[in-house]
């Protein structure tokens, strides 16, 4: 696995445009699991949405499958909010969780996400085969 560097870009989210840059970061891993990150400004807070998917193609007969043996409260406990993005092409979660300015804090938290997704979405796999 090699490093993926994101481009944070804060939304409006009333309008839905991108307005400016906050930073480039840096995963050690599983970045290519994230779909889409981006900031919002909610409740004076600075909130970070990340979309999380597979790094394979889900067959048909078993995308529900792979929804239903995630286990979404494990993350939970890590972030503010998870939801299921059912709309997209594989399965799909968008993780909520507060950005910190320190570029260090900030990286581990996104790595300690990834890697909390990772370890969920393979446990669901072995349970879908």
């Amino acid at each position: 696995m090699e490093e993926t560097t994101l481009l944070l870009m804060e939304k409006n989210l009333s309008t839905g445009h991108l307005e400016r840059e906050v930073g480039s970061y840096t995963v050690s891993e599983n970045g290519e699991l994230i779909s889409n990150i981006f900031l919002s400004k909610e409740d004076n807070k600075e909130v970070i949405h990340l979309k999380v998917t597979t790094e394979k193609d889900i067959e048909d007969d078993k995308f529900d499958a792979v929804y239903d043996s995630y286990d979404m409260e494990s993350l939970k406990e890590i972030s503010i909010s998870v939801d299921e993005v059912e709309e997209e092409y594989n399965p799909t979660w968008e993780i909520t969780f507060e950005f910190d300015n320190n570029i260090d804090v900030f990286q581990n938290k996104l790595q300690e996400i990834l890697n909390k997704h990772k370890e969920i979405l393979e446990r669901a796999y072995n349970s879908v085969k």
